[in-house]
């Protein structure tokens, strides 16, 4: 409220003033002013990983022969074969092996051709493949030193290390809940940087869905393996840890109080 330079303020000056303002807001209110907070607008992308030692690891596991006869190619595979499921099936009931499958023993024959040009006799070929999922590692690399050393057309193609689908679940459900925490804490990170209050939250999504037409990141799984020699004959099969990640998209809103001058 202005007051003139010869005249000293009035004992009802702050109720005067403040009356003035309540006048002014309800005048513009009237005349459709919107005095809503104004607010700023916060989009971050929160992220956590976790890692989790193994807890299955799926053999895959080829078996073939080759020869110029078919009947003793055949036999031999399939003799071979009877063997190692044998020994797979001993493990499922210790419990070493909870799970396995495999395909059925094929046959086929080809003429190759040598570095001259020249086509040569028919080869003939058997083979199968089997998958044996173990949750014994130690039990595991066994196996595989045993048949690589006593059955010769044993050949290990990779393992597939995994968790429990009850653990990935909850590993999954913890790093999503942690993604999130971590956004709502970049978020205010920023609203802190530019002096402004408490964020609040509008939206949140996986990492790519914010934006219409756009496609969700998808969460990925990686393990490795290591193969090393362990003496003998014996192979020793290492996991790596399991990485079970989350990303999230989180958009925040901040209100800027309105200040009537």
């Amino acid at each position: 409220m202005w007051i003139p330079a010869n005249r000293a303020p009035s004992p009802h000056a702050a109720t005067e003033a403040a009356i003035c303002t309540f006048t002014t807001a309800a005048w513009l209110s009237v005349h459709g002013i919107n005095l809503a907070p104004m607010s700023t607008e916060i989009t971050v992308r929160g992220s956590f990983s976790a890692f989790h030692p193994a807890e299955r690891g799926t053999a895959r596991v080829a078996l073939a022969y080759e020869g110029p006869e078919m009947d003793p190619v055949y036999q031999r595979t399939a003799r071979d074969f009877e063997q190692l499921k044998s020994e797979v099936g001993a493990l499922r009931n210790s419990g070493a092996v909870t799970w396995w499958s495999a395909d059925e023993l094929q046959t086929w024959s080809n003429r190759p051709w040598n570095k001259d040009g020249k086509l040569l006799p028919l080869v003939h070929h058997a083979g199968v493949r089997l998958e044996v999922k173990f949750r014994d590692f130690k039990a595991l690399s066994l196996w595989v030193g045993q048949a690589t050393r006593d059955v010769e057309g044993f050949r290990l193609d990779g393992v597939q290390w995994a968790l429990t689908s009850k653990r990935r679940a909850s590993l999954i459900a913890q790093a999503r809940t942690r993604a999130v925490k971590d956004a709502v804490e970049r978020a205010q990170q920023y609203a802190d940087a530019l002096g402004l209050g408490k964020v609040r939250p509008v939206s949140v999504a996986d990492a790519g869905m914010l934006q219409e037409g756009l496609h969700p990141v998808s969460d990925n799984e990686a393990a490795y393996m290591r193969a090393n020699s362990s003496g003998g004959s014996d192979v020793e099969l290492v996991p790596n840890h399991i990485e079970v990640s989350a990303l999230v998209d989180a958009r925040f809103s901040v209100e800027i109080p309105f200040i009537p001058h």
